[in-house]
């Protein structure tokens, strides 16, 4: 909310709370009674006393007032006593007791004007599968640098969809530039499996090398609980398995992550288990603007692969690192983000 309405809001609360609650302003106070004169004379001598002199017209003692207000028996004193009756006025209507009297049938009243404002709360975190809505259609644009120097070799594409519980994911990735021009290299990655409960469930993961099949493959049997990578024979399967491409999108559906987890990984030559590590929380520039990010590690051997999922947009992946057995390092960073309905 802008400070100027935070501003205007605050001194109505004010407002309205020094005319219901002030202490000096009392619309519930109970009228007081008209004063009553009495006066006791002598008997005449001679000639009547002048009249008093009143700045207000002295009422006809003979008129009697169109209404006058009741009083209670103790009030009431014996013995003769001369008064003045003031003039009759408008119709006394009996006072409200409270200015905020509760009504059966109509809202309750306001709470104390201290409990009404309160400091907006700051931006949450995203509690991994509780809270994560992945959208059923996107995609993400990346530049890709050699090592942390900023130095574009590539670009990156991934998209993803999910249609009746099915999903596909899609990663085009190809050399720009002057690279290019010494070596064209066009490689892309496809996932396809089935959502569940607990995220992605691979069935079939497929990697080709400037459009000729590689041995990148994966078949995941869940029925079965067995899996063939590459060239191998097969293997025992383990529940949250994932492969190359759907383990950036896994992260952000698994559960107490900050306190240390494993995967199981099929790279598409081999299947191996990572353990994740938590690196902490941390704010990075991108292409596409400044990201909260969650780092995370995932390591397996000499293998490691780092990710930073955005908090501000449900985990996504929009940095990421791999550093090969050689101790070369490429780097995705997310350009350009576009979430469908």
């Amino acid at each position: 909310m802008p400070l100027a309405l935070l501003l205007a809001f605050a001194a109505s609360i004010g407002l309205h709370a020094l005319v219901l609650f002030g202490a000096d302003i009392k619309l519930s106070a109970k009228p007081e009674n008209p004063p009553i004169l009495a006066e006791l004379r002598p008997a005449p001598m001679a000639q009547p006393a002048p009249p008093p002199v009143s700045e207000k017209k002295p009422s006809n003692p003979r008129k009697a007032p169109a209404k006058a207000p009741r009083r209670a028996e103790s009030e009431v004193s014996s013995g003769p006593r001369v008064m003045s009756v003031p003039e009759a006025g408008p119709e006394v209507v009996a006072p409200i007791e409270s200015p905020v009297a509760f009504v059966p049938g109509e809202p309750k009243p306001p709470p104390e004007p201290q409990s009404v404002i309160s400091s907006p709360p700051g931006p949450e975190k995203p509690t991994a599968i509780a809270e994560r809505n992945l959208p059923p259609r996107g995609q993400i644009s990346f530049r890709v640098d050699r090592g942390d120097s900023n130095f574009e070799i590539g670009s990156a594409r991934q998209e993803w969809e999910i249609v009746e519980g099915r999903y596909r994911l899609v990663s085009v990735m190809e050399t720009t530039g002057l690279i290019r021009l010494f070596k064209s290299v066009r490689s892309e990655m496809e996932s396809l499996g089935e959502m569940v409960p607990e995220g992605f469930r691979p069935d079939v993961f497929i990697t080709t090398l400037n459009g000729r099949d590689g041995k990148g493959k994966a078949f995941f049997d869940w029925n079965n609980m067995r899996i063939r990578v590459g060239g191998r024979g097969e293997q025992a399967l383990v529940d949250g398995a994932q492969d190359l491409l759907s383990f950036g999108y896994q992260l952000g559906f698994v559960p107490r992550i900050e306190a240390g987890a494993t995967l199981w990984l099929a790279t598409g030559k081999r299947f191996a288990l990572y353990r994740l590590e938590v690196a902490g929380d941390e704010e990075i520039e991108t292409p596409a603007g400044t990201m909260r990010t969650l780092h995370l590690r995932a390591t397996a051997g000499d293998q490691l692969n780092e990710v930073w999922l955005a908090y501000d947009y449900v985990l996504l992946p929009v940095k990421i690192r791999h550093v090969d057995k050689e101790g070369d390092s490429y780097v995705l960073v997310a350009t350009e983000l576009k979430l469908g309905e």
